[in-house]
């Protein structure tokens, strides 16, 4: 039985939650007997790999244009996967992707489609790529053979707005870390071991680092830098003016970066901090737990599922609370957080996932 998988830029490393959601995945999945392709768009990819752990690689030409290029990848996904492919399953990330959920139905292929979250509540859209965005999702609720929701608060919206109540919700993970004994990479961007505030992510409006560096900065503690590790897929308006903002308040600005350097900067981490005003279940928050680091996230529900102690939240996009927040939690000594994480455990998320597959492959 072969599965494709669409609606991620690709793997490994590259930039995105729904791209670590299928690198850690897919491999496992693999393991479990199954026979697994993903789509890569050309442009991400830095690398002349062919298989990944197992999972096959297949890189389709695509324009690197963030209002079209899930769409025309997905499109030409579908086409390769039941033509060249001879798929019997292709399962589709994300609510763009999710418009060619008819197109794969109507070629024959069963479909699972994972929502990852209502991206068209994402500021970087205008209204028509939002009304695309809505129209994926419901195409996907609506034509999927089965639905996967990563966390409980997508599971109700989609019952409140479609009343489709099957779904499987089956959460992102997260591993248990071997963490680093090296600090080499802190002493080259300047930092020091349980000395400065850290967060990762996309620059995107929705992530919510303007506001963390302005919160920051108005009561900027001595000697205790701000770092924000990540990067733009599409250099915009808002990834320059944050840039700016960031060396402006002498932000440490690493880039996207994984493996090691990822690791000894969680490691070493004083306090983690999450602002998003829109999530699905953050990846980056679950390894910032798992490294046992003390964190601050705004209060919206994709981030208050994980059921963290109440100082561990500030009131979302409310600039002078989480200045008020980051202030006490630096003022106080360091604490070393230990969190339950076993709903987060990626074999079972990899086992939960092969046992939606076997059963519209009607495998059991």
């Amino acid at each position: 039985m072969k599965i494709v998988i669409v609606g991620t830029r690709g793997i490994p490393n590259i930039l995105g939650g729904v791209e670590t959601h299928c690198e850690e995945l897919f491999p496992r999945i693999v393991r479990l007997g199954f026979d697994i392709t993903i789509m890569r768009r050309n442009t991400y990819v830095r690398d002349a790999l062919i298989e990944y752990n197992g999972v096959k690689l297949i890189d389709l030409n695509t324009p690197r244009q963030k209002y079209l290029e899930a769409f025309i990848h997905t499109f030409k996904a579908v086409w390769f996967a039941k033509f060249k492919l001879h798929a019997d399953l292709i399962h589709i990330h994300a609510v763009g992707p999710a418009l060619m959920t008819p197109l794969a139905k109507l070629l024959g292929m069963k479909v699972v489609f994972t929502h990852h979250g209502a991206d068209y509540e994402r500021a970087k859209w205008g209204k028509m790529a939002k009304f695309i965005l809505r129209l994926g999702e419901r195409m996907g609720i609506k034509f999927a053979d089965e639905v996967i929701v990563i966390s409980d608060v997508i599971n109700e919206h989609i019952i409140q707005k479609y009343g489709r109540r099957d779904a499987n919700i089956i959460f992102n993970g997260v591993n248990i870390p071997t963490k680093s004994e090296d600090t080499s990479y802190l002493e080259t961007i300047g930092v020091k071991k349980r000395n400065y505030v850290f967060a990762m992510g996309r620059f995107v409006p929705e992530k919510g680092f303007d506001l963390l560096i302005n919160a920051f900065s108005k009561n900027q503690p001595q000697n205790i830098p701000l770092v924000i590790a990540g990067d733009t897929d599409h250099e915009d308006d808002y990834s320059i003016k944050l840039k700016a903002l960031a060396k402006a308040a002498k932000i440490v600005l690493p880039g996207f970066i994984k493996g090691e350097k990822l690791n000894e900067l969680l490691t070493n981490a004083r306090l983690f901090v999450l602002p998003s005003y829109h999530e699905g279940l953050p990846i980056a928050l679950l390894e910032a737990m798992s490294f046992n680091l003390d964190v601050l996230a705004s209060d919206i529900p994709a981030n208050t599922v994980v059921h963290l102690p109440g100082d561990c939240y500030f009131k979302n996009q409310n600039k002078e609370d989480l200045s008020i927040k980051l202030i006490q939690k630096i003022s106080h000594p360091i604490l070393g957080r230990e969190y339950d994480l076993s709903a987060y455990n990626w074999d079972i998320i990899a086992k939960q996932t092969a046992s939606v597959y076997k059963k519209i492959l009607n495998l059991d």
